[in-house]
């Protein structure tokens, strides 16, 4: 089992920044992959980025690309985004997931943290 806790959401104007992060515990930690997750009220969950464990590739979002950045420490076990220019479209509730295995789904999530940005 892996457990992921997020941290870090919170409200802010628009043009603000915030850094949320995700600490994973449990087994040995050694994923494939983990990544962040967005829900806005009455819409789906969106892929927002990701980030390769091993190497840091990182692949985003077109609508974040250039304002969020994720980055992961192994050493901590730890997985974070900061988050730049935030527009009131950004508010959601963020949840960090992970992929143990190339090819698998998204299988541990964490509850998730509360970003709203105001206009």
């Amino acid at each position: 089992q892996v457990q992921l806790v997020e941290s870090g959401g919170g409200l802010v104007e628009a043009g603000g920044s915030l850094r949320l992060s995700c600490a994973a515990s449990g087994r040995t930690f050694s994923p494939f992959q983990m990544a962040w997750f967005r829900q806005a009220p009455g819409k789906e969950r969106d892929f927002v980025a990701a980030i390769t464990w091993s190497g840091g590739a990182t692949y985003y979002a077109d609508s974040v690309k250039g304002r969020f950045t994720i980055s992961r420490d192994n050493d901590k076990n730890t997985m974070d985004l900061q988050m730049n220019s935030l527009k009131p479209v950004d508010t959601a509730v963020y949840s960090c997931a992970v992929k143990i295995t190339p090819g698998q789904f998204w299988r541990y999530w964490g509850q998730g943290t509360q970003v709203t940005v105001s206009s």
